[in-house]
């Protein structure tokens, strides 16, 4: 990791999070759950958030499955632009976990942090590019009002030289976002390690 950030609440240090309700007992879970968390992510059975939802393995194997397939399918939106519509996100939600490690993730993709320092500090005018405002920009957009988005969006996401397909990725990366991060929030807390 780059620098420390800490603004407005938000940091891109590793953060910790409890669930509020008992998470799945890895001793006596079913084979069902424990497949589920072996496919999700590589340290869920370290983590309350999947052990919480492990208790309905059919939704978290969903879940995971499209979360992967949005996140890291090769082609299309590049992965840190993703990680910059998860962050942005992320930081207007409110969500300081899911901000924190996408804040990490965007940094080691990017190789840079001006842009979490911008996000941190005022999501609505951040970025470093033209192609980077756009992207910033449609995430608030897609978060606070996506009743509003229209074709003139779309236009200027072509305008910075996203297609078609990478409209769809970043909508995509915005939109499970708005998801997980309710779920961070509704179910338990972030706090420091």
């Amino acid at each position: 990791m780059s620098e420390i950030i800490r603004k407005n609440g938000f940091t891109n240090e590793n953060l910790d999070w409890a669930a509020w309700l008992d998470v799945v007992d890895l001793e006596s879970a079913t084979p069902e759950q424990i497949a589920v968390l072996e496919m999700s992510h590589p340290k869920a059975k370290e983590m309350d958030y999947y052990r919480f939802l492990a208790h309905q393995p059919a939704i978290l194997q969903q879940r995971s499955e499209a979360y992967n397939a949005i996140m890291y399918a090769p082609g299309g939106l590049p992965r840190a632009e993703r990680e910059l519509a998860a962050l942005t996100v992320s930081r207007i939600n409110g969500c300081a976990y899911c901000a924190s490690v996408h804040a990490q993730r965007f940094e080691q993709l990017a190789k840079r942090n001006d842009t979490v320092h911008q996000v941190f500090e005022d999501p609505r005018s951040a970025g470093t590019t033209e192609r980077e405002r756009a992207i910033a920009a449609f995430s608030v957009k897609l978060t606070e009002a996506p009743d509003q988005l229209d074709a003139q969006d779309m236009a200027a996401l072509h305008a910075q030289g996203l297609s078609d397909a990478d409209i769809l990725d970043l909508i995509n990366s915005a939109a499970i976002f708005g998801w997980a991060n309710r779920l961070m929030h509704n179910l338990g807390e972030s706090k420091p390690l």
